[in-house]
Parts: structure tokens; C-alpha cells; sequence
């Protein structure tokens, strides 16, 4: 019992950590809360529903057209709703979150129009396939999602720490006038930032779908300020926090659910915010910043 409930709280920390890593990276390098990510997140979970359960095309299709089309909404929400901010002089720092909020309110009400407001299954073709060792159950859509995540996690490390681009993108977001001044083309970065963020929810979203069997658009909200609770926890703008963060989040939520009241288990999240600014606001794996 024990064993399968830390399958399932590492399985539903590991789609977290995901989810995190996308508000993470904006903020790391916009210093902003992209309140957006959830509802472009919950887009992704649709469109996998779209493809693999209307059009019954494979799995693999409905990955890659979340990733596109996710994509695409993360480089229109910097290019119409981020963009002209930074360009004008003399606007509030609180501009951009306050666009951000309300290209989410629009996205959510959007999907009302497009999807409905009910849940929407989502069953993927092997969800009843499992394996058992001993007592312990462990469904084959578990290891998928796990899989996934870890290969999205190592991958994003190599790619800030190997690769030119990334190394890129680290500095602009250290220091975005310095990293200008040595040639790094900072408006590229910041939109590739952006995109690279909206297409790994997209990916979430549909992990998410196959972790839960449904989908549903009150789910960019509330997965967006689970998001929000998980880099604080790990520490603002901290790619190996946010990965934590998520683990010990779904952790937590799942032993809740089994060894507590399941009517707590969204409070969890918004509990870990008020322990950590009270203990440690600068997160668990943040840096104090002296004044």
C-alpha cells in the first residue's frame, strides 16, 4: 500500500514539476508570473482529448499537435500581450502579470464556448494495462507519465546547461542589458522562453488527462496556482526547485488523500506557500537576496 501510494504521489509530482518548470523559465527570465500558463496548459490537456479520443488518431499525434499549438499560443501571448509592455517607457511592473490575467480569464472563457463546461474523458489506449510485483500494482500509464517527465527534466537541464542557445538564455535572464551588450539576441531568447514554457504544459496538460482519465476547463486554474505554490516552494525562477517542488507536492497530496481528509488536498499547496514565505521565503533551493 505504502509503495503504490509513493507510485502515484512521485507519478502526479513528476506532471507538477513539469507544469512548474514553464512558469519557472518565464520567470527566471522575464522576472513576471505568466497567470496564462494554467489556461494554456488546460488547452494542451483538450487537444490531446480532441485527437485521441474524437478523431481516435494515436497518442504520439496528440502530443504533437498540444506541443504545436501550444506553442504557438505561447509566442502570440509574448508577442501581443508581453512585448508592447516592454517596449514603452514609464509602465507599472505589475503590466505585465495584470495582461497575463487577462489572456487567462479570455482562454478560460474561450474554452467554455469551444469545449463545454462538463468533463471530457480522456482514456488512452493502454490506461487497464498493469504490472504486479507482489502486492504492489503498477498501471502502465504511470510509467509513461513518469518516463516522459524524467526525459522533459533531464532534457531541459542539458539544453540550459550544453547547448549554446541555452547557455543564451541563462544569460539574458542573469542580466538581460548585459547579456544585449555581448551579442545574445535578448527579444529571440525571451520569445523562445516563452514558447518553449507554453509547449511543456501543452505536454502537462495531456499527462494530466491520462493521470486522471478527464479533462475539464476549471483545470488551467487551479493547476496554474498549484504551479505558482510550486516555485515558490522550490525557490522563484530555480529550475531544480521546481522539479522538487512538484514532487513534494504530489507527494504530499497523495498521502493526504489516503491517510487524511481528501477535502484538504487542494489546501496543500496554498498551506506550503504561507509555511515557506513565513520560514524560508526565498525557497527551499533559492538564494537570499541581501538588501
Amino acid at each position: 500500500m505504502l509503495i503504490e501510494q509513493l507510485i502515484n504521489g512521485i507519478t502526479l509530482g513528476s506532471i507538477y514539476a513539469i507544469v512548474a518548470l514553464g512558469f519557472t523559465l518565464v520567470f527566471g527570465v522575464l522576472g513576471i508570473i505568466n497567470m496564462a500558463h494554467g489556461e494554456i496548459f488546460m488547452f494542451g490537456a483538450f487537444i490531446g482529448v480532441i485527437v485521441t479520443t474524437s478523431l481516435q488518431l494515436p497518442l504520439w499525434l496528440g502530443f504533437l499537435a498540444a506541443i504545436l499549438i501550444t506553442a504557438i499560443m505561447g509566442y502570440m501571448l509574448e508577442r501581443f500581450a508581453l512585448r508592447p509592455l516592454r517596449s514603452k517607457q514609464g509602465v507599472s511592473h505589475l503590466a505585465p502579470l495584470i495582461s497575463t490575467i487577462g489572456v487567462s480569464i479570455l482562454l478560460e472563457n474561450l474554452s467554455h464556448h469551444l469545449f463545454g463546461a462538463g468533463n471530457h474523458p480522456f482514456r488512452a489506449s493502454f490506461a487497464e494495462i498493469n504490472f504486479q510485483i507482489g502486492s504492489i500494482t503498477i498501471y502502465l500509464v504511470q510509467i509513461v507519465i513518469f518516463v516522459i517527465s524524467v526525459i522533459l527534466m533531464m532534457g531541459l537541464s542539458f539544453w540550459l546547461g550544453k547547448t549554446k542557445a541555452g547557455k543564451a538564455l541563462r544569460a539574458t535572464a542573469e542580466n538581460l542589458e548585459t547579456a544585449s551588450l555581448l551579442g545574445v539576441d535578448t527579444k529571440r531568447m525571451i520569445t523562445m522562453t516563452v514558447i518553449i514554457a507554453s509547449a511543456m504544459g501543452g505536454i502537462a496538460g495531456i499527462l494530466v488527462g491520462m493521470a486522471f482519465n478527464s479533462v475539464t476547463p476549471q483545470m488551467g486554474l487551479s493547476m496554474g496556482l498549484k504551479g505558482l505554490a510550486i516555485i515558490i516552494l522550490g525557490g522563484m525562477g530555480n529550475v531544480k526547485g521546481a522539479m522538487a517542488g512538484g514532487l513534494i507536492l504530489g507527494l504530499a497530496e497523495t498521502f493526504i488523500v489516503v491517510y487524511g481528509d481528501s477535502g484538504y488536498r487542494d489546501a496543500i499547496a496554498f498551506l506550503a506557500i504561507i509555511v515557506i514565505l513565513l520560514i524560508r521565503p526565498q525557497g527551499l533551493f533559492g538564494q537570499k537576496i541581501s538588501t
